[in-house]
């Protein structure tokens, strides 16, 4: 299977821009690394810098590295939403109960 996960609110803390705070949920890194280690493509998928039009990809990769998650692809560029409507979507408070 393939997943699109976004990183801030679903695999750490939201804070607001200052990402370099952020704070990894380790329990939910685990629960995509495992879903990687069986095969899954897991395709991480962040909004960060989309309204400022800062570049957040470095700082974003490094974060996933030192918090040990595995993936098949990384992205910034996601666009700023707030409502997303697709048939296929979970909202995280949802996929995590």
């Amino acid at each position: 299977m393939k997943y699109i996960v976004d990183i801030d609110g679903t695999i750490c803390t939201v804070t607001n821009g200052d990402y370099s705070n952020a704070e990894p949920y380790l329990s939910r890194i685990e629960h995509f690394n495992m879903l990687y280690d069986a095969e899954n493509e897991i395709h991480y998928w962040t909004a960060r810098g989309a309204n400022t039009g800062k570049n957040w990809e470095e700082l974003t990769l490094k974060q996933l590295n030192d918090w040990g998650v595995k993936y098949t692809s990384a992205k910034t560029g996601k666009p700023a939403y707030d409502i997303w409507v697709d048939d296929k979507a979970f909202n995280v408070g949802t996929y995590f109960k």
